[in-house]
């Protein structure tokens, strides 16, 4: 992406650090670094201030691009380019188990709504489900041509939407989203409608959309059943000068967020697309932003190393977390929407209090 990679691919030196810039070693793998947690604080509270730092999770070897809560609440599953999806306790941030079925870097990861299964999507073009509680593998979904960057879940959980594209295999210019069934995975159809690279597909709350989001400056809304571009002019949806990284529905669907390399955030209707307003509190490229399980509060993640929350209604600035020293690439709110999980290129996750 034009202002965060300095590449020199002739002698495949790479210089940067964002998920979504093209890593170095595409074949090198990163060992070494044992799990690890430091506390600040974790006496039980019900609700702890904004910003307070509960814990530091220090099990990635490498940067974590993508955090999951599970429905419950009590674990959280983190994946990166040291090729683990790691699942540990939320509250104590003590290791259950390392997944290692990917052959590559992991670019997402995706509880299922009943909490049991977990959807990893990664660079080796593959989307793999496992038991959330035990690890063990359940089947592996084959049908992309290129590295996998967005998986998400069905509502009801009977489908999932993985979106994928990537700059290396740059004549595959076949970037797509695939719905495809939970429990066998058999394709149901692919989407077409983007023309360069995929980095995030959400389900409506009522699963009857599907909002997907990348390069092209692109973010599209189609129907979750047939592929279908809603209206016409959902297509030029995007008031984004730069690529699109990241979109995510209000949980009353009536709002989309979406944010990117320009870094500011765009909130709109979801039903006439018009904007309610545009937040400018980052110097940076977006990378994430999820709403709180009330709706009235946005997170959102950067590369200038900040999680900023702030108003949903009117884009009022709440506070700015300071904790991670490199680019931040996920953020999530726990279920009961207390704390929030922030992973970054720093290698760690951080749980810290929503206030």
């Amino acid at each position: 992406m034009a202002d965060r990679v300095s590449q020199q691919l002739g002698n495949h030196q790479l210089v940067a650090f964002s998920r979504r810039t093209i890593l170095a070693s595409l074949a090198g793998l990163v060992v070494g670094a044992s799990g690890g947690v430091t506390w600040t604080s974790l006496m039980p509270s019900p609700r702890w201030p904004i910003g307070t730092h509960l814990y530091t999770y220090h099990g990635h070897s490498d940067a974590v691009w993508s955090v999951a809560w599970s429905p419950d609440g009590k674990r959280i599953a983190s994946g990166g380019p040291d090729q683990t999806v790691q699942v540990w306790d939320a509250i104590t941030g003590n290791p259950v188990y390392t997944y290692r079925g990917h052959s590559n870097n992991v670019n997402a990861v995706a509880w299922s709504p009943d909490g049991q299964r977990i959807a990893s999507g990664s660079w080796d073009q593959t989307v793999q489900l496992w038991d959330a509680a035990t690890g063990g593998h359940k089947y592996t979904y084959r049908g992309h041509s290129n590295i996998v960057n967005a998986v998400a879940w069905s509502p009801d959980g009977k489908r999932i939407a993985s979106g994928d594209g990537d700059t290396i295999n740059s004549a595959i210019n076949n970037n797509t989203v695939q719905v495809w069934d939970a429990a066998d995975g058999g394709l149901v159809y692919t989407y077409h409608g983007h023309s360069a690279i995929v980095w995030s597909v959400a389900w409506s709350p009522d699963g009857k959309l599907v909002a997907s989001a990348g390069n092209a400056n692109a973010l599209q809304i189609w129907g979750s059943t047939d592929g279908i571009i809603v209206k016409n002019w959902f297509s030029f949806f995007s008031l984004h000068s730069n690529y699109v990284d990241t979109v995510a529905w209000s949980p009353d669907g009536k709002r989309l967020a979406s944010a990117g390399d320009d870094t500011t955030m765009h909130i709109r209707d979801a039903i006439d697309g018009g904007r309610v307003y545009t937040y400018h509190g980052h110097s940076a490229a977006v990378n994430a932003v999820a709403w709180s399980p009330d709706g009235k509060r946005l997170a959102s993640a950067s590369d200038d190393t900040t999680v900023q929350i702030w108003d949903a209604i009117d884009g009022g600035h709440a506070y700015t977390y300071h904790g991670h020293s490199a680019y931040v690439e996920a953020v999530v709110w726990s279920p009961d929407g207390r704390r929030i999980a922030s992973g970054s290129n720093d290698k760690t996750v951080q749980i810290w209090g929503a206030g």
